[in-house]
């Protein structure tokens, strides 16, 4: 059982920042990926940026150069911070972690966990 606290959401004007945090708890071994998506009125849940174990990255084309995705692994904690805000960028946001569990025969199982949501909104 893992459980995600988000935090960070809030309103900002164009142009404007915002950090996200999401901290696992529980089970908090194994996870192997910790992201967020987002989710903008009329749009489908999209993959804003993820991060592995490995501190690979990945980052939607739409939020590349603005957006950097971070990992403190002490504390379980993945960090979004939101730089030169646009109105796009308006939604839900969620923290996803997947946790991946090998078992004493070596097979690979996964399991995604979601936060509850963090509302971002840019506007004037």
């Amino acid at each position: 059982q893992v459980q995600l606290v988000e935090s960070g959401g809030g309103l900002v004007q164009p142009g404007g920042s915002l950090r996200l945090s999401c901290t696992a708890s529980g089970s908090i071994f194994s996870i192997s990926v910790m992201g967020w998506y987002r989710q903008g009125p009329g749009k489908q849940r999209e993959l804003v940026a993820d991060i592995t174990k490995s501190e690979s990255t990945n980052y939607a084309d739409s939020v590349k150069g603005r957006f950097t995705i971070s990992r403190a692994n002490a504390k379980n904690t993945v960090s979004l911070q939101m730089n030169n805000l646009k109105p796009e960028d308006t939604g839900v946001y969620y923290c996803k972690v997947v946790r991946a569990v090998v078992d004493e025969s070596g097979l690979r199982e996964e399991y995604d966990y979601w936060g509850q949501g963090t509302q971002v909104t840019v506007s004037p």
